[in-house]
């Protein structure tokens, strides 16, 4: 008995000893001094590039942008040679809700059936996951929360990346409603002997089951109150009055059509389109019907073998040119520390590099319906600032030395340098 207790003892130990040196950086603490940056060239987000300028912030929000300021209860920092940029916005991420994509058990993205609107997935949100600090110190700073799996998901809300709990990072709460909407094609295994697409065959019947869901929830919401709600279609109320969007998440242009006129036919006033492989080739139909499109994954191969080897990376500039608002994303949690990556890769293809930040900052906010407070560099806006060495959307020069959320300095510290850290000593000492 003592000899168990021994054992039990001992790995609680390590356990514990494992644990504590494993934490993630404390949430910083509310901005109680004023802060000047000086000397940086100032990218903020819409277009404009101001070279060696001062950007001062107070109590959270910017005081200031321009050449000469003054005042000598503001700190001053030197970023002399730097670039100073918006935090990065991450749209539709299950960052915080998914630990080790591989391990089920870290995750908590989705609930099982087909039918879930009434999720909310910020309830789930841990901000103490490892994962983030990883995604924060490449400048994403700001991010939306989505739940995963059915027809619909649920809710998603947006947060800020550094809180002790989900309630202290809320930026927006119950957003949009997520609908993924079923693949009508699909490619056989590769031991198959079937060769080309295949056509789903549960596909009308899914597509009925979100006409049937779309249609009660509009009835119901124009009905009377009841005593005891019904839970699912009373989470899609707002849908029909504007206050939250309907974001689809769907690839295939018929499909892209087909989803947009659905949604229409029951009078949802606000529709993104997530993924959007093919809205390049119905460009004037989203465009037509005022409807923005976050591209995830922009680091893909093409869907057909008749494709450009290119067009993954020149999709956002078919979209741009179109006239469309264009976001950024990208389906893996921990991948989307790359977003600012991503943004390179399409300014390597066509896009404009000040329009390609806009796709990852003020575009973003945009579409998510936050542009009055994040997103862009602006007098009275949260000062969710960024400062890099280089180019920030190259990774060959990208270093970022400072990061700020609502005027609070983060740590930028993470697992990642953390094991860097350790392991260049062993070696270094070799």
């Amino acid at each position: 008995m003592k000899k168990t207790y021994y054992i039990f003892s001992v790995i609680c130990g390590l356990l514990l000893s494992i644990n504590a040196n494993a934490q993630v950086p404390t949430p910083a603490k509310a901005q109680s001094k004023g802060v000047v940056l000086k000397g940086g060239e100032i990218h903020d987000g819409l277009g404009k590039v101001i070279p060696n300028a001062v950007i001062a912030f107070n109590e959270g929000k910017i005081t200031f942008i321009g050449e000469n300021f003054s005042d000598d209860s503001y700190e001053v920092i030197d970023i002399s040679g730097q670039k100073v940029y918006p935090g990065f916005v991450l749209p539709t991420s299950e960052l915080g809700l998914v630990e080790i994509e591989a391990v089920s058990a870290s995750n908590d993205n989705y609930e099982t059936g087909k039918i879930n609107p009434e999720v909310r997935s910020v309830i789930a949100y841990n901000t103490d996951s490892h994962v983030i600090p990883t995604v924060r110190s490449n400048g994403v700073l700001v991010e939306q929360v989505m739940p995963k799996g059915g027809l619909f998901s649920g809710r998603s809300s947006v947060v800020q990346l550094d809180a002790w709990n989900w309630e202290d990072a809320l930026i927006k709460e119950n957003d949009a409603q997520h609908l993924r909407w079923p693949r009508k094609y699909y490619s056989p295994s590769w031991t198959s002997p079937e060769k080309g697409l295949i056509i789903s065959k549960s596909y009308h019947q899914q597509v009925a089951l979100i006409e049937k869901t779309l249609r009660d929830a509009e009835a119901y919401s124009q009905g009377e109150p009841t005593p005891v709600p019904d839970f699912p279609l009373e989470a899609m109320k707002e849908l029909f009055s504007g206050k939250e969007q309907l974001f689809i998440h769907v690839d295939e242009a018929k499909s892209i059509v087909e989803a947009v006129k659905l949604a229409q036919k029951y009078n949802v006033k606000n529709i993104v389109v997530v993924g959007g492989t093919d809205a390049w080739l119905v460009a004037d139909f989203l465009k037509s019907n005022d409807i923005p499109v976050l591209m995830t994954d922009v680091h893909s191969l093409p869907v057909r073998e008749q494709d450009d080897v290119d067009l993954p990376y020149k999709r956002a500039k078919l979209l741009q040119d179109a006239g469309l608002t264009v976001g950024l994303t990208h389906s893996s949690p921990s991948n989307s520390r790359n977003l600012p990556f991503y943004a390179g890769t399409v300014a390597a293809y066509g896009v404009e590099k000040e329009d390609a930040l806009k796709m990852i900052t003020s575009n973003t906010a945009k579409i998510l319906g936050i542009e009055k407070q994040y997103g862009s560099l602006e007098v009275g806006k949260s000062a969710t600032i960024i400062v890099s060495e280089g180019d920030v959307l190259d990774m060959r020069t990208s270093k970022i030395n400072h990061a700020f959320i609502d005027g609070r300095q983060i740590d930028l510290n993470n697992k990642h340098s953390m094991l860097y850290k350790k392991f260049k000593g062993k070696y270094d000492n070799q």
